[in-house]
């Protein structure tokens, strides 16, 4: 069995189907966190299904190469990569990854997707790689853009909007003779403001029981950074003042259910300041009713000693007028 360094106390390794057991103590540590991103068959509840999940891609890499590899921190298993698919008639292969919270932070993903992307390219001479993923999975995108993929089309043909990203053998390795396996593992000033506007609006779901604790945005601030609101009169909050009162509605079961994400992002950075102004979508459901929203978010950021923190933030929820 091999295992590839991914960095300090992490490697990648081939997630067997005798690792069922500890494949399902993995997912259980982040069911709520992992589940609306990846494919229902992928989600194990049991050890049976644990093992189902882990053969079938057992039985695929002993057909076509597509198999799955477990990503371990300090010996414990974090997460993984794996091919989704791989279509030796038409050259294609799709790739995929998912993560506990927290190993995040560490390039690791990047890192394990690169050794599939060059071993599919250079070993299994195919002609594309894909990155299938939902629109609202900023990490999941943030992630294909620090990889180099390049986005090539929406994809409206699920239940939610969906992007394909890609790549192919003269792009992936024409950017690495050009010094970006470096650029890799070393994220760009967008991709760390991607990752912390992720954070920031992940921070908020509580789908699928998942627990609240939107005290631990605070460190994305700066002190006296303030949270300006479209109203009448124009309301001004501090951080604490934005925070609590979201805190107890999603944490008290009045708001359940409920997702915030981006749907499209322009990233602005001059020297030591940025802008990112957004368009979000949200929904959930409130005192018992489902309902949908949308809006625009303006987040100003400054370069500090803990690098890129939140200045402001001034936002605006869509109205029906």
């Amino acid at each position: 069995m091999y295992a590839r360094p991914l960095g300090p106390g992490a490697q990648l390794a081939p997630l067997e189907p005798w690792w069922a057991e500890e494949f399902l103590a993995h997912f259980d540590r982040c069911r709520a966190y992992i589940t609306p991103w990846v494919g229902r068959n992928f989600v194990a509840t049991d050890l049976e299904s644990a093992e189902a999940v882990l053969r079938g891609y057992w039985d695929a890499q002993a057909l076509t190469g597509a198999g799955i590899h477990g990503i371990r921190l300090d010996g414990v298993l974090v997460g993984g990569v794996m091919f989704a698919s791989i279509d030796a008639a038409s050259g294609v292969a799709e790739v995929g990854c998912w993560l506990e919270p927290a190993a995040e932070g560490r390039g690791l993903v990047t890192r394990a997707v690169g050794l599939l992307i060059d071993w599919a390219f250079r070993e299994r001479g195919l002609r594309r790689v894909i990155w299938h993923t939902l629109s609202a999975n900023t990490r999941s995108i943030a992630t294909a853009r620090r990889l180099g993929l390049t986005y090539q089309e929406a994809d409206g043909s699920g239940d939610e909007p969906a992007e394909i990203w890609s790549t192919t053998p003269e792009d992936w390795f024409g950017r690495r003779d050009a010094g970006a396996e470096e650029a890799a593992d070393a994220a760009s000033d967008e991709d760390r403001i991607d990752a912390l506007a992720a954070t920031f609006f992940d921070a908020f779901t509580n789908a699928d029981g998942r627990e609240v604790d939107l005290g631990s945005l605070e460190s994305m601030f700066v002190p006296g950074a303030v949270v300006v609101s479209h109203a009448e009169p124009v309301k001004v909050e501090t951080v604490e003042q934005f925070l609590t009162p979201r805190q107890k509605l999603l944490h008290g079961g009045e708001l359940v259910d409920f997702r915030e994400w981006e749907t499209s992002r322009t990233t602005l950075v001059s020297g030591n300041v940025a802008q990112r102004l957004v368009r979000y979508a949200k929904s959930g459901v409130l005192r018992g009713d489902a309902y949908t929203g949308s809006g625009t978010k303006c987040i100003q950021l400054l370069r500090t000693p803990a690098g890129w923190q939140i200045t402001g933030i001034t936002w605006s929820d869509d109205t029906s007028e």
